[in-house]
């Protein structure tokens, strides 16, 4: 946990919980696959738009796709193929926790993340 000062499971919960945003992103953090991490040095990487993950855990185990969205808020990612439906028909995004997917391929247009794999 980042900034943690108790042991106590509930007051971590209750940190992680009431995060203001610009350490919620510092959650948002998913495996690389082997390949990248071999590439990369680094065992994981923040979640962005663009990436293309697999789905490690759930019912979605295998799929994978592209991020279009990540939501701080709930702490969650929608990626493409990895959708419920609901009871009149209309399919709506699943969230997933950044924790059970991998990142397959990483999205490096922006000039920041490619200083941070730089490193």
């Amino acid at each position: 946990m980042i900034d943690m000062k108790s042991k106590q499971p509930r007051k971590q919960r209750k940190e992680r919980f009431n995060a203001p945003l610009h350490k919620r992103q510092k959650y948002m953090h998913a495996l690389l696959s082997k390949e990248l991490r071999q590439e990369n040095n680094r065992r994981s990487a923040q979640v962005k738009k663009g990436d293309t993950v697999k789905v490690m855990r759930g019912d979605y185990a295998g799929t994978e796709g592209e991020v279009e969205k990540v939501n701080l808020k709930k702490g969650t990612i929608e990626v493409v193929g990895v959708s419920s439906f609901r009871a009149d028909g209309t399919e709506i995004p699943r969230p997933v926790h950044p924790s059970n997917v991998a990142i397959i391929k990483l999205e490096l247009d922006d000039e920041e993340r490619k200083k941070i794999f730089s490193r």
